[in-house]
């Protein structure tokens, strides 16, 4: 009797303790009940947990940050309000891959707050799509007047099972102009995003960021099985992110598809970005451009002033005349300036100016000229990434390109790292990328990115953010060993998820037969007019040289594809392998598709449901030459014409590394 009495009072604590542990679990569920968030304190930590229908994507996760002197803001919680909400609207790119898009969510926000220390309050805010999740982090402003240090960042994504995942590396020497390659989650180091996974069980993921402001970019690292942490690019000094007072992270994102094609047509990344504050800026239309530049890589001209100088006034018309000839009206011309050397590319801090011409060049005659002609130069600062010296003449050089009519520039950042000493993904670099963008606008004019921080969907805000590079491109087969057949039928599910690319297509002489020995593009001419469908950006260079264009039929096609698109639409796909995109002209009923394969040739059937049922098209094809691929006579394009209807099905026959671009002209 005794025992059982001594052991009601053990039993009554030991029920106690459990329900003391128990904490109430809140629920976001998308629209249409398609994902599912769960949120909970688990012993005063904050946990979340991600489903996908009945398939658990995430397991319960961490949250939360380590402060300076690891001080810990990731337990210690008490919830102080949780707050649900509904939003539904349709919203208009200016310019961009679809015009109209939905932007259709419910949202959650929790409310914390720390029982002890410091007391310190955190918001996390979650939003729930069909197409996938959202959350962020607001650490407002609170009675504690202190500067913030946050070391590291205790999110985790505990992927439920295994996949394969396409990845490249992240802080290193080249930035991200890296080849992905494909290995298990389960075995991955640390890796930019967007990371993109085939889950086993069959689902599409894609692991991202959006609105990033005044933060550290997010890397993802493998810590132990299938957990993915994230790893904020640090200072040199290593700290992650320095902010007064308080701070909004950006939103950490995870598009969810029933396959990988479905991941491209998702807008969840640029809605989660703020409206345009530029309104309409008229300065900036989609268009497509000519270059010296081509000329430069494949070592026919010299960046720099020598006997073989690319930028030459007398080049410059030459250009001028070839691109007025052929009815376009843009010409980027690099190296036209003073302090280009023929160890411009290497780590040192360049002494590049913004106003000054190189010796046998004269901009305001070349912009004159090209005036009269109907041609607007692209400007263009090549920073060395020595941003000590850009900033000091940055508001000259904008004020100089706006006195000329000049509205759009492309600011290269070669060097491993800005001021060889930070990280481009660094939140230092998140800042001055923001802070030029900015700039530009108050001077009319557009930017394109090169050697730049990863696209957030900033583009929404600021529509005078036209494209970067951010990923290796056209430049690597002039120089170096260049790109294999599957990195462009990798790069539409992986870097093309955050944002635009100005990739350079449209090489006729892949075989380059000017350039450096043994270099050439691997693919065919064919393959090269399909990128400008399967490659998105609002402006699109012709990147060869004028004489591989003058009298080829092909160069029709780079005349009649838009840069600017009604919709876009993905028929098929795997990563890796081919992808076959289509889109509408937003200035016409016309459609077009691209479609490009990666070493091995493939037939394939595309039904052309996406076309007007009550019309007549003409579909004007160019497609690989018989017999052609890679190795096998590359440049030959043979072009038809077919009239086809909705109910039509279109057979393709894409040889080895080639494609097949297709023009529907509605009858």
């Amino acid at each position: 009797m005794l025992k059982r009495i001594l052991f009601l009072p053990l039993l009554v604590a030991i029920i106690c303790n459990a329900q003391s542990k128990k904490t109430k679990s809140y629920e976001l569920a998308s629209p249409e009940g398609k994902n599912k968030i769960q949120f909970q304190l688990v012993d005063n930590a904050p946990k979340y947990a991600v489903s996908h229908g009945k398939t658990e994507v995430i397991s319960p996760s961490d949250m939360g940050f380590v402060l300076k002197n690891n001080e810990d803001l990731s337990s210690g919680f008490e919830i102080k309000k949780v707050e649900n909400s509904t939003f539904d609207e349709t919203w208009e790119q200016i310019w961009g891959e679809k015009k109209q898009i939905r932007n259709r969510y419910n949202q959650m926000v929790i409310e914390l707050q720390q029982r002890s220390g410091n007391k310190r309050k955190l918001e996390i805010q979650f939003r729930a799509y069909d197409d996938g999740i959202a959350f962020r982090y607001v650490y407002p402003k609170q009675e504690t007047k202190d500067s913030i240090f946050i070391m590291d960042e205790k999110t985790t994504f505990n992927l439920k099972e295994d996949g394969k995942a396409w990845w490249i590396p992240a802080n290193r020497e080249n930035r991200d102009e890296y080849l992905f390659k494909d290995a298990p989650v389960s075995t991955l180091d640390t890796v930019l995003t967007p990371l993109t996974i085939e889950s086993k069980s069959g689902l599409a993921l894609s692991f991202h960021e959006a609105n990033l402001v005044d933060f550290a970019s997010m890397t993802l690292v493998n810590t132990t099985g299938t957990q993915l942490k994230s790893d904020l690019v640090p200072w040199a000094d290593g700290v992650k992110v320095r902010v007064k007072d308080s701070f909004t992270s950006s939103w950490r994102t995870l598009q969810i598809a029933e396959k990988p094609t479905d991941l491209i047509t998702s807008y969840l990344i640029l809605n989660l970005n703020e409206p345009n504050k530029l309104a309409n800026p008229t300065y900036f239309k989609p268009y497509k451009y000519f270059g010296i530049w081509w000329g430069m890589h494949i070592g026919k001209f010299t960046f720099w002033e020598s006997k073989k100088q690319g930028a030459t006034t007398e080049h410059a018309k030459q250009y001028i005349d070839f691109t007025a000839k052929e009815g376009f009206h843009h010409l980027l011309i690099e190296g036209w300036n003073k302090g280009w050397t023929p160890k411009w590319y290497e780590n040192h801090m360049h002494m590049f100016s913004f106003t000054k011409s190189a010796d046998n060049f004269d901009l305001e005659k070349v912009v004159e000229y090209g005036k009269e002609k109907g041609v607007e130069l692209i400007g263009y600062h090549e920073t060395g990434s020595n941003l000590i010296n850009y900033l000091k003449e940055i508001d000259e050089g904008f004020a100089l390109y706006k006195k000329l009519g000049i509205h759009t520039v492309k600011i290269g950042h070669v060097g491993s790292k800005l001021n060889m000493k930070e990280w481009h993904f660094g939140q230092f670099g998140v800042n001055y990328f923001r802070y030029v963008l900015e700039k530009a606008a108050q001077y009319d004019l557009a930017v394109l990115y090169h050697e730049s921080i990863k696209d957030t969907g900033e583009r929404r805000t600021f529509p005078n953010m036209i494209s970067r590079e951010a990923a290796r491109g056209q430049e690597y087969n002039a120089w170096s060993e260049g790109n294999p057949p599957n990195h462009l039928t990798i790069i539409p599910f992986t870097r093309l998820l955050s944002g635009p690319m100005d990739f350079t297509p449209g090489i006729f002489d892949v075989e380059v037969k000017q350039g450096y020995a043994g270099r050439r593009v691997h693919g065919t001419a064919a393959q090269q007019l399909a990128l400008y469908i399967t490659i998105y950006s609002p402006i699109q260079m012709m990147a060869d040289l004028p004489e591989n264009y003058e009298g080829k039929p092909a160069l029709q096609f780079l005349k009649d594809v838009p840069t600017d698109w009604e919709d876009t639409k993905v028929i098929n796909g795997e990563i890796g392998q081919y992808i076959t995109t289509v889109r509408k002209d937003r200035n016409s009923a016309d459609w077009y598709l691209g479609s490009i394969t990666n070493e091995k040739a493939r037939d394939l059937a595309i039904p052309l449901t996406f076309l007007d049922s009550n019309a007549t098209y003409e579909a004007q094809i160019y497609a690989d030459a018989e017999g052609t691929d890679e190795t096998h006579n590359p440049s030959a394009i043979m072009i038809s014409r077919k009239m086809v209807k909705a109910t039509d099905i279109l057979r393709l026959h894409l040889g080895g590394a080639g494609g097949t671009a297709v023009r529907f002209k509605k009858i």
